[in-house]
């Protein structure tokens, strides 16, 4: 017979929301591949239906349900357990959840059959078939058993066939003694695929709980397919096959390079047979040297690095708490230190140019904890180099994870003299600010600011640093852009999305338009060369990078560096997984990497290395660029350590900078209690957690484009509102969230991810016009900048950005990204409004109460009817003007009646249509009424 081709079949189904017209497609890859688009290719009662056919053997296969566009519908999802049936899912929009069965109830005519037909091929490894057969039953017959009389080039056959079923669905068995005497696995399996006329024909192998459908899947030549090293004196082996444990001295396992003390299987034993045991050595290994392990009849394997990497006793023995790792540069020398405990050689390759392809190799000499180091005397100025290591058999070369200046598309590190990238007038003086929670944070990507034709940037700077250096640019109708917008808008912030070198624009290809938002670290320590007008000088985008930092400050504008910690680019080609293999990734019990971050890989924090590498890092860019915060993605996936570490490591710099993160609970193997995420946000003082809480209950759930919140008209929100109005603190057992602290908390409707907030009025009120969407947009914008905690806004928020829908614009081109400028002109009142609130925010400090116990003494509600919520604010709160602050939000359509705290001259500072410090009206007395989708701000005394 000839030789099947191997491939993994899966059947997905999506069920999109009702009235969903877009054209869904799958992104579909085997654990550790790449991946590629597959049609829906049918429908059923559930919804779409995908049958899908990959290339290769997968026990686990990842898909994302999106567009051609990339607009996605939840995040990756997972089929697992393939090999045991697992091969048919369902999925709901809105819904990351992956089903195994109809999660609405079996809808479907499943097959039933009077005839069966089922030939079994068994292959035993130790070709001992003697008294061996196959007890086999249906759901509609009792048990019988099938000889396995036939002998086939894969080994012995058997097969059953059965009449006058009645309606049967599925064929049990168990490989057996005729006697009952053994069962070669234990526990019941199942046939459940059938041809149309019930047939069906599988395979089957010695110690081994899987049906094979394709005897191509199985490897038959018995082999060692896993040797690593889990503790200094201890080596995990696993087989392909199973094998006795007890019948010669150590399971007859020989170890080159070191003394057996013991054997011992894992897991229970099978007939005294397994495939899989811990070897105990004499002496502990060192992980430096090459070990072989090998067993007659399985031949010989390399042992390689497991759970030792990140244990106890490796951290105590190589952990190395010096600050030189990377290059360190002086004009008479430059000296080099590089962490690579488990190589077993290193050596520093010079090269003279970015593309060469061989360069000069110089041995590194061993060191301290796990180190190695090298010098080299005279001006290494701008010399380009990389590290290259041995781990066991092999070499890899990679690029310094410490190098502070990089090649084109980062290939390469380079010695650079940094006092030499300072720009003129380069100096540490930062806008005042007494609190993190005086922060108005603008949210904002170096390409899409200034790249717009009507930008008014310089053509040679636009999509640069120093295009958002440039001050004084104008756009349509005289509008300021860039830069000088952010400064007339009135926040104290600016973040910026990833400016490190990352791994998906071709910096030598920068005539051509790409665009990414950059979380595809590649470089940690170097900014990204397509933001910088000479990509090849490693000195140039260093130098630029600086520029715009320095023009921000000049301009009483903080920076906040979006920083992507959390994983890699691509786990298997980074510089840390090739210096030292499986130190710096967290990985599952199996042995595959862990995927919290849902892009293939998740760094391993608690590791201290890996640790240290973070706290480095951060606090390289806090001194050499004077960042002023760092914003942490997917910061849940970090341990909490780390992240006190980092906040401790700033403090003893400038403690006004401030660390913000995604801190939501993600699914990483990492101990709950030690996770930064929300719920433990009570351990991280100084660290605040987007409000996810706030911003759905704003506008809906990101999640489901059609979901409302409290602006666009969903009932029963005004407890939510009320959480995020007091900065997501313990207010009383109703109104609380995460925060102990209101400097916890950023209080935001939208950023960068999902649709922006016009994008999500459009999907939820595509019957309402413009004018009552704009409402919608100021009253949610209105809530964000009068509520305790950190405000933030998403650039071109203040003129209602739109994306055109879509939701996931990562690698969108311009003309979705990009700021409109245009757009800007045109919607200038609804700007106007934004700044009136910020001045208001900023004049104000009862909006930003430092502590709980302010918050619980000096913030009121009052009664409100549905769908609007009051308070007000006395006291002088935080140090106040004025005596009494009262707020009150309508989402209604119509006006409402609020009842003020204190009978009086009331100074109106804020309604639907216009915002600011000035009075827009005086009230006398204690009744207001507010209009539809409006909000109030008035203030009381002086």
């Amino acid at each position: 017979m000839a030789e099947q081709k191997v491939t993994t079949k899966v059947k997905i189904h999506y069920q999109p929301k009702a009235g969903d017209t877009k054209d869904w497609n799958l992104w579909v890859w085997g654990e550790g591949k790449e991946g590629k688009v597959y049609p829906f290719t049918g429908e059923d009662k559930f919804g779409k239906v995908a049958d899908v056919e990959i290339d290769g053997d997968f026990n686990r296969v990842g898909f994302i349900v999106r567009t051609d566009s990339w607009e996605k519908d939840g995040g990756d999802r997972i089929i697992d357990n393939i090999w045991n049936g697992t091969e048919e899912v369902w999925v709901k929009a809105g819904d990351d959840k992956v089903y195994t069965s109809p999660p609405d109830g079996e809808y479907r005519e499943l097959p039933t059959y009077d005839e069966l037909e089922v030939t079994f091929n068994y292959y035993r490894y130790d070709s001992n078939y003697d008294d061996w057969d196959i007890w086999v039953w249906t759901d509609k017959s009792d048990g019988q058993a099938v000889p396995l009389a036939n002998v086939t080039s894969f080994g012995k056959q058997g097969t059953l066939k059965l009449t006058n079923l009645n309606g049967a669905t599925k064929v049990g068995f168990i490989v057996r003694k005729k006697d009952w005497s053994a069962k070669d696995i234990d526990g019941d399996r199942f046939v459940t695929k059938f041809s149309p006329d019930g047939k069906a024909e599988v395979w089957l192998v010695q110690g081994q709980a899987r049906i094979y459908d394709n005897p191509a899947k199985i490897e038959r030549n018995p082999r060692i397919v896993k040797a690593a090293i889990d503790e200094l004196n201890q080596i995990t082996l696993e087989t392909n096959f199973p094998f006795a444990i007890n019948d010669q001295e150590n399971a007859g396992i020989q170890l080159v390079g070191a003394k057996i003390a013991t054997v011992e299987p894992i897991g229970d034993l099978a007939n005294g047979l397994t495939n899989k045991a811990k070897i105990t050595t004499k002496e502990d290994l060192d992980l430096t040297k090459v070990y072989k392990v090998s067993k007659e009849g399985f031949g010989e394997a390399t042992v390689q690095m497991g759970k030792v990497i990140g244990s106890k006793s490796f951290e105590e023995q190589f952990y190395y708490d010096g600050k030189d790792l990377g290059n360190s540069y002086s004009k008479e020398k430059t000296s080099f230190r590089l962490w690579a405990p488990t190589a077993a050689e290193a050596k520093l390759v010079t090269y003279e140019k970015r593309d060469a392809g061989a360069g000069i190799e110089i041995p590194m000499i061993r060191s301290e904890k796990g180190t190695w180091t090298v010098e080299l005397t005279g001006d290494q100025n701008d010399l380009l180099y990389t590290y290259k290591v041995k781990i066991g058999d092999t070499w890899n070369e990679a690029v310094d994870p410490y190098a502070r200046a990089v090649s084109a598309n980062g290939d390469k590190g380079a010695v650079i003299e940094l006092a030499a990238t300072n720009p003129d007038r380069w100096d540490n003086k930062k806008p005042q600010l007494k609190n993190p929670e005086d922060a108005i944070i603008y949210e904002a990507h170096i390409r899409d600011l200034t790249i717009s034709p009507d930008s008014g940037v310089s053509e040679q700077y636009k999509g640069k640093f120093l295009g958002v250096a440039q001050a004084g640019t104008k756009g349509p109708n005289k509008v300021k852009t860039g830069l000088s917008h952010i400064k007339d808008l009135g926040v104290t912030h600016v973040q910026i999305l990833p400016m490190y070198d990352y791994n998906t624009v071709d910096e030598t290809k920068l005539d051509q338009p790409q665009f990414n938002w950059g979380y595809d670290p590649k470089n940690y320590n170097a900014p990204d060369g397509s933001y910088s007008t000479d990509p090849y000088t490693p000195t140039v985008r260093i130098k630029e990078m600086k520029t715009m930092v320095q023009a921000f400050h000049d301009n009483n504008l903080r920076v906040i560096m979006d920083v992507v910690y959390n994983h890699m680019y691509n786990a298997a080609e980074s510089n840390f997984q090739k210096l030292v293999p499986g130190y710096y990734f967290r990985y599952n019990e199996d042995g595959t990497l862990a995927n919290g971050t849902g892009v293939g890989n998740d760094t391993a924090s608690e590791h201290k290395m890996m640790r240290k590498f973070i706290v480095d890092s951060v606090s390289y860019w806090a001194k050499e660029y004077h960042i002023d915060g760092f914003r942490f993605d997917l910061m849940g996936i970090h341990d909490i350590e780390t992240m006190k570490q980092v906040r401790e490591a700033l403090n003893k710099m400038d403690r006004s900078i401030i660390v913000l993160g995604e801190g939501w609970d993600l699914n990483t193997p990492l101990a709950p209690a030690l996770k930064a995420n929300q719920k433990n946000a009570y351990k991280m003082e100084g660290i605040a957690h987007f409000n996810d809480d706030i911003r759905d209950g704003l506008k809906g759930s990101v999640f489901d484009e059609h979901d409302k919140g409290f602006v666009n008209g969903k009932p029963g929100m005004e407890d939510r509102i009320k959480k995020g109005v007091v900065g997501g603190i313990e207010y009383n057992d109703a109104i609380k969230t995460f925060a102990d602290e209101p400097g916890k908390t950023i209080t935001y409707v939208e950023a960068h991810d999902n649709l922006t907030l016009w994008d999500k009025l459009k999907k939820t009120n595509p019957n309402d016009s413009d004018d009552v969407l704009k409402q919608m947009h100021k009253l949610a914008s209105s809530i964000v900048l009068t509520s305790q905690g950190i405000s933030f806004i998403h650039a071109g928020q203040e003129f209602m950005r739109t994306k055109g829908g879509n939701e996931n614009s990562y690698n969108a081109p311009d003309a979705v990204n990009q700021l409109d400028w245009t757009r800007r002109s045109q919607f200038n009142a609804e700007v106007e409004y934004v700044k009136g609130l910020i001045k208001v925010r900023k004049k104000h400090p009862a909006f930003r109460m430092t502590t709980a116990e302010d918050i619980k003494k000096h913030l009121k509600f009052l009664d409100a009817p549905a769908n609007a919520v009051a308070f007000y604010l006395d006291g002088n709160a935080n140090g106040d003007s004025v005596e009494k602050i009262a707020v009150a939000y309508n989402a209604n359509r119509k006006p409402i009646d609020i009842t003020l705290p204190a009978n009086g001259t009331w100074k109106l500072i804020v309604n639907g249509e216009e915002a600011g410090t000035k009075a827009i009206d005086i009230i006398k007395g204690n009744k207001i009424k507010v209009p539809g989708l409006s909000t109030y701000v008035l203030t009381l005394g002086k």
